[in-house]
């Protein structure tokens, strides 16, 4: 049996079943052609086997390679100032309606360059491949306006073909209200859906579609529209719901069998039991509920009962979540929100991979899947949510090959 790699001594945290790790000590993973080959007991491994390289694993614990499902890495510019605006006791609302917030971000990313944006998301992307991640999903959002929408997506894409990992690409062109269209929400909306939208879409660029549906964002009506306009295109769509307000976002989601719905504090139960029916993912997102230091917990409980997957993702972005370390986001998804650390983990894998429709791609260990796989220096995998500040990872590999963070492009 030819093989490309065997890692061999490990334990395994398979994630194929809906709940807990799915553990099979004492066991070795094969790979071919990018994809799980076999895995099993070591003592069970096939005769034979003619393998092209061979990793002792001495013991560790293999897991499916991680996956950031929501995250804004690809910015220009700083906004550390609204940092000490909100110590100071301003709001996100407060900072958002003075000119701050997503529109701050909007003028310093119109302004640079691919290379620029690419050369200024590189070290947030390293962060995150020195913890395992092996997927990630980047959004626009930070242009507003067609020409920089799509450099952005052109930089995501270029990510990812640098750093050899998944890159899942969402547009956000409805994330806030330009300058040049204020007052005229309307009329913006109607440049996402005619102009912007079309566009991502013609180059290839957008793997789905994102909007901000919130009180400082955009009116569930004016979802609607893009949302619309995105299902006459074929794409799927996900959607910032029910963060600072309930307006009704994760219903409206699920109403159109969204991929996810993201932040969700203020789901209502109606709402929630609306995504158990779609089937629709609620992500969590803890980096961005403490940065802004709301109380507002999502209602894990009524997911649990309705039986909706909770990813947990960093939502790395510049103003309230400038996190880069998807493990200290599982931390906190146990330590905030109450998730048990399988929960925490199976929303860094499995569910997250659901949340960018990959579930039959990645996120579990299962023979014919990707072989993304992050192996790991602790004693048990529940090591990874429980610890903080300290990163454990021994190797990963995505679709088979190794991963090296500190690659650079040619």
């Amino acid at each position: 049996m030819r093989s490309d790699l065997l890692i061999r001594k490990v334990h395994l945290s398979t994630f194929a079943d809906p709940s807990g790790y799915g553990e099979l000590r004492n066991a070795a993973l094969l790979v071919r052609d990018g994809r799980i080959a076999w895995l099993g007991a070591e003592e069970a491994l096939p005769a034979g086997l003619d393998v092209a390289v061979e990793i002792d694993g001495e013991g560790g614990w293999l897991t499916p390679g991680l996956i950031d499902c929501h995250t804004h890495l690809v910015w220009a510019g700083s906004r550390t100032r609204e940092f000490e605006q909100r110590l100071a006791g301003a709001t996100y609302q407060d900072i958002a309606r003075a000119g701050g917030g997503i529109v701050s971000t909007v003028k310093a990313t119109r302004a640079a360059t691919l290379e620029e944006l690419v050369q200024s998301a590189r070290s947030r992307l390293r962060a995150l491949l020195r913890e395992g991640v092996t997927t990630i999903e980047i959004k626009s959002g930070y242009g507003l306006e067609t020409a920089t929408e799509l450099r952005q997506l052109q930089a995501a894409r270029q990510l990812g073909a640098e750093s050899g990992i998944a890159v899942k690409t969402t547009f956000l062109g409805a994330h806030a209200l330009p300058p040049e269209y204020a007052g005229r929400a309307d009329d913006y909306i109607g440049q996402v859906c005619g102009e912007m939208l079309p566009a991502a879409h013609a180059a290839g660029l957008a793997d789905a579609v994102d909007a901000f549906c919130e009180s400082i964002g955009f009116t569930p009506v004016q979802t609607r529209r893009v949302f619309d306009a995105t299902r006459a295109l074929g794409l799927p769509v996900k959607l910032h719901a029910d963060q600072l307000s309930d307006l009704g976002g994760a219903a409206l989601a699920a109403e159109y069998g969204a991929l996810s719905a993201d932040h969700v504090e203020y789901a209502s139960e109606a709402s929630v039991a609306a995504l158990a029916r779609a089937g629709t993912v609620a992500v969590l997102l803890p980096g961005a509920f403490y940065c802004l230091r709301e109380t507002k917990v999502p209602p894990i409980a009524a997911f649990r009962a309705q039986g909706v997957p909770m990813a947990v993702a960093t939502d790395c972005n510049p103003g309230t979540s400038p996190c880069t370390s998807l493990l200290l986001m599982l931390h906190m998804a146990c330590t905030l929100f109450g998730l048990r650390p399988d929960e925490a983990l199976a929303g860094a894998t499995r569910h997250a991979a659901r949340a960018l429709g990959l579930h039959g791609e990645t996120g579990r260990l299962a023979v014919g899947l990707r072989a993304d796989l992050a192996l790991w220096a602790v004693d048990h995998p529940r090591d990874l949510a429980c610890y903080f500040g300290h990163n454990p990872l021994i190797a990963s590999w995505s679709n088979g090959a190794a991963v090296d963070p500190e690659k650079r492009s040619a």
